[in-house]
C-alpha cells in the first residue's frame, strides 16, 4: 500500500503508541483522523505536531466503549476525508484485577472498548475499504496476551482473543484486498507502564527481559507503518517485546 493521501482513522491516537504511529504515518504523507476520550491540551498539541509535519489531522471526541461513538467515529472521516483507507485500534487501558476481586462491570468494561470496539469499527469501516477496493486493519495487542499475568486476568483475556480476530477478520476480507494484522508490545515506556514500581521494572529488565530494555512508542509505530505498507502480510499477530514471550519463565 502506497501511504501517500491515504486517510486514517487511529483510536487513542492522542498519546503512547497510538500518538507515535500517527507521528510516523504524518511523516510518509498520510491523512489522520485520531480518536480520542478526551480533547484536551494533550489532544490539541498532538493536532498541531501531525499538522506542523504537513499531514491533515482531525481529532474525534469518543469513548470507544459505546458502540455508537465506535461507529460515529468511522462516519465523522468519511465525512472530512471522504473515506477510509487505514483503522489502527490503539484504544485501551489497563484492566487489573484477580478473578473473585474483578466486579463484572469491570470485566464487561475490559471487553466493551478492547474487543468489541473493534467489532463495530470494522463494521462501520470495511464497507468504505471495499469501495477503494485496498485496505488495511491493525489491532493492538499485548504480551499479556500471549502469556499468562496474575491478577490480571481482563486485560490478558481481551488481548488474548485480538490474535484469533486478527486471523478471522484477515481470512474473511482477503478477497476484498483488505489486510489484518495484529501488534503484541511487551513492557514499553508508555504513561501505561510508568507506575510500575521501580523494583518490578529492574526485575524485568533483568531476568524477563532477553535484551534488557524497555521499547519506545517509535519502535512499535516503526512495526505498525510497515505492516500497512506491505501489501503481502496478512493475518499475522507481531510480537515486539525484547524477547519476553519467548522466555519459558
Amino acid at each position: 500500500m502506497k501511504l501517500a493521501e491515504k486517510i486514517c482513522l487511529i483510536t487513542g491516537g492522542t498519546r503512547g503508541i497510538g500518538a507515535a504511529t500517527a507521528i510516523a504515518l504524518a511523516g510518509k504523507g498520510v491523512k489522520l483522523a485520531l480518536a480520542a476520550r478526551r480533547m484536551d491540551t494533550e489532544a490539541l498539541e498532538m493536532q498541531q505536531k501531525i499538522q506542523d509535519l504537513g499531514s491533515s489531522c482531525h481529532l474525534i471526541q469518543a469513548d470507544l466503549s459505546q458502540a455508537l461513538d465506535a461507529q460515529r467515529c468511522v462516519e465523522e472521516i468519511v465525512r472530512r476525508y471522504g473515506g477510509i483507507d487505514i483503522l489502527v485500534h490503539s484504544a485501551g487501558g489497563p484492566a487489573g484485577g484477580s478473578l473473585l476481586e474483578l466486579t463484572p462491570e469491570k470485566w464487561h468494561a475490559a471487553f466493551d472498548v478492547h474487543l468489541h470496539a473493534v467489532f463495530h469499527l470494522c463494521q462501520a469501516s470495511v464497507p468504505h475499504m471495499k469501495q477503494r477496493s485496498e485496505g488495511a486493519i491493525i489491532l493492538i495487542s499485548s504480551s499479556a496476551g500471549i502469556r499468562s499475568l496474575k491478577t490480571n486476568i481482563a486485560y490478558q483475556t481481551v488481548k488474548g482473543a485480538l490474535p484469533h480476530l486478527t486471523r478471522a477478520l484477515a481470512f474473511e476480507l482477503a478477497d476484498s484486498n483488505i489486510r489484518v494484522n495484529c501488534v503484541a508490545p511487551g513492557i514499553i515506556r508508555t504513561a501505561f507502564h510508568a507506575s510500575m514500581p521501580s523494583e518490578v521494572r529492574q526485575f524485568n529488565l533483568t531476568n524477563r527481559i532477553p535484551l534488557h530494555r524497555e521499547g519506545t512508542p517509535e519502535q512499535v509505530a516503526s512495526l505498525i507503518a510497515e505492516l500497512i505498507g506491505n501489501d503481502y502480510i496478512t493475518g499475522e499477530t507481531v510480537s515486539i517485546d525484547g524477547g519476553l514471550t519467548m522466555r519459558i519463565a
